[in-house]
């Protein structure tokens, strides 16, 4: 790449072209409202703001302290919680936020218990690699984790409430990244304090569609409840804990100063505009789309004999094991990418591969639905991943790159990556 000939705005731009001629079918990204990219660019990004409001540690917060409360006050009323609960919106990210909790609420090397990984789980919920430690979380703690069923990819709580009675941890946390079902938050509640264990509910990849209550919410039954608020929630990369009052001060102090300086303003007003952006009419339709388009993909995907791990969805995510089709998750990946389908590859339960090259797929229907897509454009999809697969599959015995220089030459994988860029260029990106 030649530097003097190309900029930060082109580059920009190229991605712009990129994201609106590709379907973008991760199910941890979406698109933003312009309403929201407007406001991450504003005059906020120049000041700092450490501490809480009426508490800072600078001078000239007293607009950044309106705006800030304007942001929680949202998000306690989207979620339609009372003056027993608090939330912080201040963490930068996912991971951030759920090792604020672990720091105040637990001492280092304390027990935290979560979803297996393979099975589901996130890194950040104490994850070990071959008894490794890899996230830093499971560096402070010691960290245990629950599994699904072998055979049906769902949890069988009475094996969880063992492995709690076995584990004996002071945290159980639910939540991940892969897991395709609902989880039962007043089973997992009643575990957690039938062994005096806290109760933690991450959900970062379902709260818009709890906010929309086509997912079951768990704050009836959490001591804390973590999410991001860039996937189902439709706004900038951040996160938020909402926690009983009873745990706010120690939260706050964990957020800042224990692990993370000045707030982001720009991301925190964000923030704010697509949590009033979630309460409305329209969202919570898109929400209940979001998951009539999964659902609709997963069965069409399921025709082409495509293996769904717990043989569908009950939200926006679907997982796949691909080892019937004889391809791994980085070389099915990678071709799909080839041909403007951008997902990723993933591990799946009892994964006998590496995380670096897995056995599965994970895809999901958020940025589609936020094109405007339906269940008439499902078929579609699982047609050209179907079509894909098919002749990426016999060519895996190749090296990676003589893979992927084999596949620029299919005919079939050029004339899928335009019929995927006209159907993208139907439902353009939201202005």
């Amino acid at each position: 790449m030649n530097n003097k000939k190309v900029n930060i705005q082109k580059l920009i731009y190229k991605e712009f072209q990129r994201q609106n001629e590709e379907l973008q079918l991760i199910p941890s990204e979406n698109f933003t409202s312009i309403q929201v990219r407007n406001t991450l660019g504003s005059v906020l990004v120049h000041k700092y703001s450490e501490g809480q409001i009426g508490k800072r540690y600078y001078e000239g917060n007293y607009i950044i302290d309106k705006i800030e409360k304007l942001c929680k006050d949202r998000a306690l009323n989207l979620f339609g919680l009372k003056s027993d609960w608090h939330v912080n919106v201040q963490p930068y990210s996912g991971s951030i936020a759920n090792l604020a909790v672990y720091n105040s609420l637990l001492k280092p090397k304390d027990k935290i218990m979560g979803m297996y990984l393979y099975d589901g789980g996130h890194l950040s919920h104490g994850w070990k690699y071959k008894d490794k430690t890899v996230s830093l979380s499971s560096k402070i703690y010691k960290t245990a984790y629950y599994y699904v069923d072998s055979k049906t990819g769902v949890f069988n709580y009475d094996q969880v409430k063992k492995l709690v009675l076995k584990e004996k941890p002071k945290i159980l946390i639910s939540g991940g990244t892969a897991y395709p079902r609902e989880i039962n938050h007043k089973r997992m509640s009643l575990i957690a304090k039938e062994y005096n264990t806290y109760y933690m509910a991450d959900i970062a990849h379902e709260a818009g569609l709890v906010a929309s209550g086509v997912n079951k919410s768990p704050f009836a039954y959490a001591d804390i409840v973590t999410m991001t608020t860039h996937k189902t929630l439709r706004g900038p990369k951040g996160a938020m804990i909402f926690c009983k009052k009873k745990f706010a001060k120690e939260i706050d102090k964990s957020v800042f100063p224990g692990i993370q300086g000045g707030p982001m303003n720009n991301n925190i007003a964000a923030i704010a505009v697509c949590l009033k952006e979630a309460q409305s009419k329209k969202f919570k339709q898109y929400s209940r789309q979001i998951i009539k388009n999964a659902k609709r993909l997963a069965k069409d995907l399921k025709k082409y004999n495509f293996n769904l791990i717990s043989g569908g969805t009950d939200k926006h995510l679907i997982l796949i094991d691909l080892r019937n089709k004889n391809i791994s998750g980085k070389y099915a990946a990678k071709a799909l990418s080839i041909s403007g389908i951008i997902l990723n590859k993933n591990t799946i339960p009892s994964e006998p591969q590496s995380p670096i090259n897995p056995s599965g797929i994970r895809l999901g229907t958020p940025t589609v639905t936020t094109r405007g897509m339906k269940e008439k454009q499902m078929p579609k999809i699982a047609k050209y991943i179907k079509d894909v697969i098919d002749i990426a599959s016999n060519f895996t015995q190749l090296e990676f790159k003589n893979f992927q220089e084999q596949l620029l030459k299919q005919k079939n994988i050029i004339e899928t990556k335009e019929k995927v860029r006209q159907l993208c260029y139907k439902f353009p990106l939201p202005k």
